[in-house]
């Protein structure tokens, strides 16, 4: 089959933003989905998006299994390429040799908002949080630069999102020539129904542990209280970069049940009733979800982080970004 798109996808919901973008007509089809196979939980996530079949994928998917970086990741041939991690060393490598027909910009998470902003503003395409070496900084500056004079061709580049952006983010995009495209998780409502989950509460894992964020025992105590109190049981749905010893903890609480990896949970959560609640500590799965989960009759909350969860890796930038992004507060 020759493909007319190429997506570089580095995470579940980097894998399930691509599908949505492709069921909209936003990513042009047949594309090839080089799904980056050495990323804990995503060989998961596509053995799940497989087993609902080749009949619910929208037309045209190729999946394809890409372990070292290679130049396929974004052919410089003249073609569609969709990337979500814009912050990835491997995606801007790519990107800042490529010359594609069109970019389109895949939902990330609170990523997704960052990059929003960094490119809005002008600025390096650096992750918060995290510190970058000159050779670094200079080729987040680089592929900056190229998705920005891309985008001053109309049409070339777009961003396809399921996040309400904020009024100042719009507009600072639309100066851009950065087109925005709102899907609402249409692939995933023409879904059948999920296999049932029989909690009625259900704890969306967060990755602040794993990333040294927050404090795991704080962590722990959290969800065991969260389990105390639910009647009938909690299930615990890991982040795929979760602290191994944390969870085999959780695993150990009384009425906790630790999923399985598997798909994102804006898929495995997608047929939850009104009997049930979900509880995430802030990161844009609660705002995923209540989207999802509309008309639903299940609940979606947002926990706060206690200030003194936070460690001293979490700078002040940092928790304020978290905290407002999840909630939607940037807007």
């Amino acid at each position: 089959m020759t493909t007319r798109a190429t997506a570089l996808v580095e995470s579940p919901l980097q894998l399930l933003g691509t599908l949505e973008a492709v069921h909209a007509g936003v990513v042009p089809a047949p594309v090839e989905v080089r799904w980056r196979s050495t990323v804990p939980g995503l060989r998961a996530a596509v053995a799940a998006v497989g087993e609902l079949g080749a009949e619910a994928l929208p037309p045209g998917i190729v999946l394809v299994a890409a372990g070292r970086p290679s130049a396929r990741d974004l052919p410089s041939r003249d073609r569609d390429h969709a990337v979500g991690d814009v912050f990835s060393g491997r995606a801007q490598v790519g990107l800042a040799a490529a010359r594609p027909g069109r970019l389109v910009l895949l939902d990330d998470g609170l990523a997704t908002i960052e990059a929003v902003r960094l490119l809005g503003g002008g600025g390096p395409l650096v992750r918060l949080g995290r510190s970058a070496r000159a050779p670094r900084r200079l080729l987040g500056a680089r592929v900056s630069r190229r998705i920005r004079t891309l985008a001053a061709r109309p049409g070339r580049v777009v961003l396809c999102t399921a996040l309400d952006l904020a009024p100042a983010d719009a507009v600072a995009l639309d100066g851009l020539g950065i087109e925005v495209t709102r899907h609402a998780f249409g692939w995933v409502a023409g879904l059948p129904p999920a296999p049932a989950v029989p909690e009625p509460l259900v704890v969306v894992g967060s990755a602040l542990v794993a990333d040294g964020l927050v404090d795991p025992d704080a962590y722990v105590r959290w969800v065991a209280a969260l389990a105390d109190a639910a009647d009938g049981g909690t299930c615990y749905i890991p982040h795929r970069r979760h602290d191994a010893g944390v969870l085999a903890r959780l695993a150990a609480l009384p009425g906790v049940r630790v999923a399985p990896p598997g798909p994102p949970v804006e898929l495995r959560l997608r047929s939850l009733d009104p009997s049930q609640r979900v509880v995430c500590l802030p990161s844009t799965a609660h705002r995923f979800l209540r989207q999802v989960l509309r008309g639903s009759g299940a609940r979606v909350e947002l926990a706060d982080v206690p200030a003194h969860w936070w460690t001293e890796r979490a700078d002040a930038r940092l928790r304020d970004h978290l905290v407002a992004a999840a909630a939607g507060e940037d807007r």
